[in-house]
């Protein structure tokens, strides 16, 4: 699978986490978001994810913030991202089967390290179940 990281200031250690055990797996990562806890943008780190989930670069996105909302509002203005704001597997769980998510967003203040682990390996492993979830989704990006 090919996959997209971005995180603020509040997620660089979440971020390697997650990338040491994606690559351990086998999967390409892109990583976008910074390695410091200096402050910055993160809307500027969730939309280079967005972008590459929106044209079909990448096959799902993984963002991190401080409480997760920042960085979901910025990823869901792109068409075709559906961000689920995550803090426990059994949301990410149901953010897959229920909303066909393709971006995961973790709130790094709120987690611990291992949960957030734990969220990435559900999200990436559980299906999308389709059925009467399917209408709705369609819904989400009509306006």
């Amino acid at each position: 699978m090919k996959i997209a990281i971005g995180n603020d200031h509040a997620g660089p250690d979440y971020k390697h986490t997650i990338v040491k055990y994606l690559e351990s797996e086998g999967h390409e990562v892109t990583n976008y978001g910074t390695d410091t806890t200096d402050s910055v943008d993160y809307p500027d780190f969730g939309h280079l994810v967005a972008k590459d989930v929106e044209n079909g670069v990448v096959d799902f996105g993984i963002v991190i913030c401080g409480s997760g909302n920042g960085i979901a509002m910025s990823v869901n203005k792109h068409k075709n991202v559906r961000a689920a704001l995550c803090w426990m597997k059994e949301i990410a769980e149901l953010a897959r089967e229920h909303n066909d998510a393709n971006v995961i967003s973790i709130p790094a203040r709120y987690t611990s390290e291992n949960q957030a682990l734990e969220m990435v390996k559900t999200f990436l492993t559980t299906a999308f179940e389709g059925g009467r979830h399917q209408r709705r989704v369609d819904k989400i990006s009509h306006c």
